[in-house]
């Protein structure tokens, strides 16, 4: 499930089609690094305020709960934590994180049949996509695969607040060994919560997006809806090579796919997102998923477990859900590109 740590945005974002951004003395543009990818924030402020120290602290704050690159980070301190139930008593902020992210995890995984799941994070590292060295399996040990699932199932985890004033944290795992890896779901929140602050502090117009994630709300400087490509996801595809223009009117959008974090081996490659079910790095005709839906995290969640699913499965699915859109991109079998996407997409595609 490997999502936040490579620079894989696979979503360009444009202010309006074939039209350079015009900035006003209204729209301000901050850009920064965060999540192991940068983020680039377009907004409207009447007053001009520059809320970059603002949302770089809100980012440290998310990374600091849930990336498992920090070591003293809340996700990094469960995953070391050799006992099978403990509790915190210093609740903080970023304990507010882990819990939002964990609950949505636990819905998006009853919902998609445990196809998303966070407890793959050990085969994510033996797979040399985690937070472990970054290198390709020359040699597959199947044993070693069978062993790491049975440690994947988010139902043997358990994290909630408890106690007077929720001043306690509590976590629980089965199995000493279970980790969790949040990555393909923290960007997506990220998203949310930095918007979430513009709410707050009542700003009409905006778009934010982390590591090709986004979310917008009102209109750009030229005062029309916000446009995003959907890009070709082929390996030597260049950044700029898309399938599709879309308008994202007050939507979050998120894209997943395999074709720009991948290890080759002996001609043969095997992408980042790993199968919870089999252990195995998923291959399949589906190259890319663009979920669009009111809030990020959810798309971005989704994005990943039907990347996993397939695409008949995924197809069911996204008829099937209310509060998702999707768009398909997938190869025939004479190797070119089809999509399929859901009705929401229906009148949003520019071209």
């Amino acid at each position: 499930m490997r999502k936040f740590l490579p620079l894989i945005s696979i979503i360009l974002f444009f202010s309006c089609q074939n039209e350079p951004q015009v900035s006003t003395p209204k729209f301000l543009k901050i850009a920064g690094e965060t999540m192991g990818t940068t983020y680039h924030i377009t907004y409207e402020d009447e007053l001009g305020r520059n809320f970059k120290k603002e949302v770089d602290s809100i980012l440290v704050e998310i990374n600091q709960a849930v990336s498992t690159y920090i070591p003293d980070s809340k996700i990094s301190l469960f995953n070391q934590n050799k006992l099978t139930s403990f509790i915190r008593s210093d609740t903080s902020i970023h304990d507010h994180h882990i819990l939002e992210v964990f609950y949505a995890a636990e819905r998006i995984y009853k919902v998609t049949d445990g196809f998303f799941d966070p407890t793959v994070m050990p085969l994510v590292n033996y797979w040399g996509f985690g937070y472990t060295d970054k290198k390709p399996v020359t040699k597959l040990d199947s044993v070693k695969v069978q062993s790491l699932l049975l440690l994947v199932g988010l139902k043997k985890v358990e994290i909630g607040s408890y106690d007077w004033d929720n001043i306690y944290l509590i976590a629980k795992k089965e199995n000493p060994n279970i980790q969790l890896d949040f990555s393909a779901i923290a960007k997506g929140y990220a998203v949310d919560v930095v918007a979430n602050f513009f709410e707050e502090k009542k700003l009409k117009n905006y778009l934010v997006e982390i590591g090709g994630e986004l979310r917008t709300k009102g209109k750009n400087a030229k005062g029309k809806v916000w446009t995003t490509a959907i890009n070709t996801p082929r390996i030597n595809a260049q950044l700029t090579d898309y399938e599709a223009i879309i308008k994202v009117n007050n939507k979050a959008i998120a894209t997943s796919g395999n074709y720009r974090n991948f290890h080759e081996v002996d001609g043969e490659w095997y992408g980042h997102e790993i199968n919870p079910k089999t252990g195995f790095p998923e291959k399949s005709n589906l190259l890319s998923v663009t979920i669009m839906s009111d809030d990020c995290m959810s798309a971005d969640a989704y994005a990943t477990a039907m990347m996993v699913m397939g695409l008949e499965k995924s197809k069911a699915l996204a008829e099937k859900l209310d509060n998702i859109d999707a768009f398909f991109i997938f190869a025939n079998e004479a190797g070119e590109l089809e999509t399929f996407y859901t009705k929401g997409f229906e009148g949003i595609i520019v071209k």
